[in-house]
Parts: structure tokens; sequence; C-alpha cells
């Protein structure tokens, strides 16, 4: 009773406290105290009921037959938008603040909302190593299911919140692309409902052109309703070295041996100053030593990204043994790093151990309760970048990310990029090694300024567009994609992917 009496009094105190100071006070000032008591539970309760919600779908085989009818519904939709008179473009319906990005797109708020509610795992062919899923399931849903029956897929994404329709409509990577490439090109088949209301299915033989034009497209060739993944068979556990390396040089010269290195199932490095990294092999194995393995997923456990500094501090390497599931999703506790700058002291032992289990907030319910202080805020002083950069330019790209933001740790990701007809591809006709960088969080430098810093590196990726940088989500080889727009009549049906991406888009 006392102890109830003292938690009653406790948030008695912090609701008057809010009611003095005022919500956007608290919420700008003393964020994490907002995002542990009430996001957090939050959090917790959408997990639960999306993953429960998956598996009795899938374990009573429902999904195929209610998906018929989804798909139905989303081409009357379409249908009655032309009846009406074709007024406005059309985009999805689901909320922005539902999606992983950072930015909240205004243009919903004018457009023509098409409701897609489909987020279900529809089939697993073994025979084939294809499963089928629709756009809204998330990496989560899709990491659970298949690794519980030996399965998994060849290109998986970091976060559980990235959905399928997101993956595909704009990118998606992972520490084995060096192997298979981006998520586009683990896909094998896309269905979708184009701008007169019809059905198409498209692959590598059928339609083949659009099956090309539809990554990094954004929506605005058609809607996506189903896309066919491969799949691969899974083993138990991950088996990952970490090796420290210093001077830039040199952390770009072994980085780029261990992405060539075709034995590495995966590859991929953290940055934590411009002459000190370490760079991440693994390959999967279904035994392990006992006394090297580290369940990094367990809620107590550091967030991954300080794990790794730790080898560097010390300057040693070492080997472990990672369960398969827990490794993909290792930066999902911490978002990769953005977490620290939220909560501030998460990753505290003690804090770990008592609300661990809660982490991370959903990105979704953090944007819908930012309000306009925080978004200004973190527009003017904050850092989402990722830049896509030919495996033999590394140096030059990570030595201007430090001159313009200085933003620590930068991602190093390597994947290869197969030539194509698409949006992103090489210059020639032989696939290319290429690394994402990302930097993700407040710059150190002193003279940074958010649009002039990112001219800067909009700059440096156009002076050097002859050999192929691509700054993701912004710069593109559009022929075949506005080809395609004529001929699907999309130019009334769909916004252009510029006027999805850009900040204009808001307005």
């Amino acid at each position: 009773m006392d102890a109830l009496l003292y938690v009653g009094g406790a948030l008695l105190t912090l609701l008057l406290w809010i009611r003095v100071k005022g919500l956007d006070y608290v919420i700008v000032h003393q964020r994490w105290v907002f995002v542990c008591l009430f996001l957090l539970p939050l959090s917790v309760l959408f997990d639960v009921y999306y993953y429960v919600r998956a598996w009795l779908i899938f374990k009573m085989c429902s999904a195929p037959k209610l998906h018929d009818q989804r798909v139905r519904d989303v081409q009357r939709q379409v249908r009655e938008w032309r009846k009406d008179g074709a007024k406005t473009h059309m985009c999805t319906g689901r909320p922005g603040w539902l999606t992983v990005s950072l930015r909240v797109g205004k243009y919903k708020k004018t457009h023509k909302n098409i409701m897609i509610n489909m987020m279900d795992i529809l089939e697993v062919d073994t025979k084939r190593q294809v499963v089928r899923v629709e756009p809204l399931a998330n990496m989560g849903q899709v990491t659970a299911l298949l690794t519980s029956i030996g399965w998994t897929l060849p290109v998986l994404p970091e976060l559980d919140d990235l959905t399928v329709g997101g993956l595909v409509m704009g990118t998606g990577i992972e520490s084995s692309s060096h192997i298979y490439g981006l998520f586009q090109h683990i896909c094998v088949a896309y269905e979708l409902v184009l701008a007169d209301g019809s059905l198409v299915r498209c692959t590598e033989e059928d339609n083949a052109d659009l099956f090309h034009a539809v990554p990094w497209s954004c929506g605005t060739l058609g809607f996506l309703v189903a896309a066919e993944v491969k799949i691969v068979p899974a083993k138990a556990w991950v088996k990952l070295r970490y090796e420290p390396v210093r001077g830039l040089e040199n952390i770009c010269r072994r980085f780029a041996a261990a992405s060539e290195d075709k034995r590495n199932t995966f590859v991929e490095g953290l940055q934590y100053g411009r002459d000190a990294a370490v760079v991440m092999t693994g390959t999967m194995t279904d035994h392990a030593e006992p006394d090297k393995v580290n369940r990094i997923g367990l809620h107590f456990k550091p967030w991954f990204f300080k794990h790794v500094e730790g080898f560097l501090r010390d300057d040693r390497g070492a080997v472990e043994y990672i369960p398969l599931r827990q490794y993909y999703h290792r930066h999902t506790r911490s978002i990769f790093w953005e977490i620290q700058d939220i909560i501030p002291f998460g990753n505290n032992p003690i804090f770990r151990w008592v609300f661990g289990w809660m982490v991370p907030p959903k990105i979704s319910l953090l944007k819908l309760t930012q309000g306009e202080t925080i978004r200004r805020l973190y527009e003017q002083h904050h850092v989402v970048q990722d830049m896509l950069v030919p495996m033999k330019d590394l140096q030059a790209a990570i030595a201007r990310f430090h001159q313009d933001v200085e933003v620590y740790p930068l991602w190093l990701c390597p994947f290869l990029l197969p030539p194509g007809r698409g949006m992103v591809h090489p210059r020639g006709q032989e696939a290319e090694l290429y690394v994402d960088i990302g930097a993700y969080g407040e710059p150190r430098v002193k003279h940074f300024e958010a649009k002039a810093s990112t001219r800067q590196l909009e700059k440096f990726v156009r002076e050097v567009a002859q050999s192929n940088k691509f700054q993701m989500l912004y710069m593109f080889d559009g022929r075949l994609y506005r080809r395609l727009r004529d001929e699907l009549g999309c130019k009334e049906a769909f916004p252009e992917v510029y006027d999805k991406v850009c900040k204009a888009a808001r307005h």
C-alpha cells in the first residue's frame, strides 16, 4: 500500500509539474521523462498487438483469402477516385507519423488517401525459396517467422519497424549486401494496383520495365500490394569478428578487403572518429563456443555500438557468437545510436536492467509526439544522411563528412550494385562494390548550418557524379521511370518522386 501511495504521489507531482511548465516545455527540455513514462509502455503494447495479430493470422491460414479481398478494396478506391474526376494526386492513407522516416510529409493532407491495410506474411514457399508478403509487413515480423522455421532473408535491414513496402519503394541495405546487393535485388516479383485500378504482377521476365522501375519510386508508379522476396537457409549463430583499425587510409583499405572477401557473410564498419574504427566480419554457423556466446539482444546488455566501441578503447580484437536474429536487429534497441540523444542515461546498467525490456520507443510514437518545436530543432541541429559511394572513393567521402558535419559514429555498410535499368545502377555493365556511409546524430562542427551543410554534401555528390555516387533518395537515373509514368498514366495520378522526398513537399 505504501508503495502504491508513493507511486501515486510521484505521478501526481509529475502531472502538476507538467501543468505548471506546459507540455511543450517538458517535451523539449526533459523529453526523456515523457518517453520513459508514456512512450515506452505504449511501444510495448504496440509490439505485443502486432506480433500476436500476425502470428494468429498466419497460423489460421486466413491471410491469403483476406489478401485478395483487400486488393479488391484498393482497386475499388482507385476506380472511385477516377470516377470522381481524379481531382488530386493519390497516395497511401497510412499516416506519415507511422513511417520510420524522420520526416512527416504533409502531402497526405492534400492528396487522395488510399487505405492499404496490408501487414501480413502470406506464404513461405521453401521449394521456390521465396516468401510472399504484404507491403506493411515489417522486418521484425519477417525474422520472427522465418528464423523459427530455419530460413532468413539474404538482405535483412536492421530496424524491426522497417516495412517491405518501404524497402521496395525506397531502399534497404544490410551487412550482407556486399554479396546480395540492396533489398530490391532479392525481390523476384511485385504486385501493384496501377493508376487505372488494374492489378499487375511484374518480374524480370514479365513487365520487366516496371519491375526495374519500381525500386526507389516511392509509390509514384502504383500501389504495392504484395512482393515476393528470396529466402535462404538460416543457421543458429553468427560468428562475429571485431577488428579495431587506426588511421583513415588503413580503415578504408581493411574495410575494402573485408568487403571483397565473399567468405564473409556479413561485413560492417563503425567509425568513431576520422582515424578510429572497428571493422566487423561475420559468418553463419550452427555451432558456438560456449565461452564466446554473447546474446546482445537481451534487454540488460549494453547498446551494440557501445559494446563495439569497447574493443576500440581497449585496442583488442575478439570473436563472439551471436544468435542470428539478435545479430540482425543489433541496432534496433538503440535505433543505431539515436536513442542516446533521447534517453541520455539509457545505457546505464541500472536503467537497462529495470527498463531495458521496453526499449526502444517506437519511432512512429516519437514522431507523433515531438511537436513543431522539436521538429524544427531537429531539422536545424541534427543530421540523417546516407551517401552511396563507390568503394574506391570511400576515403575522400569520409573526409568530406568529417569536414562538413563531423558526426560520429559513422555507419559503413558495403553493397554490390549490379547493372540495371532502374533508378540506381553503375554507369557500365559491370557490377561494382559500393559502400553506404550513414551519418546519424548531432554535428560537432561549429560552422554547421543544416541547409548550407547539406548543400555542400550534395555538391560533393554532383562533382563526382561521373563516378556514380548517389545520395540516398535524392539522385537518380530517371529515364525509365519517366517513360513509364507517361505510359501508365501516372502524371495525373501520383506525384513525382522529387515531390515526395523534398522538403517542399511538406507545404
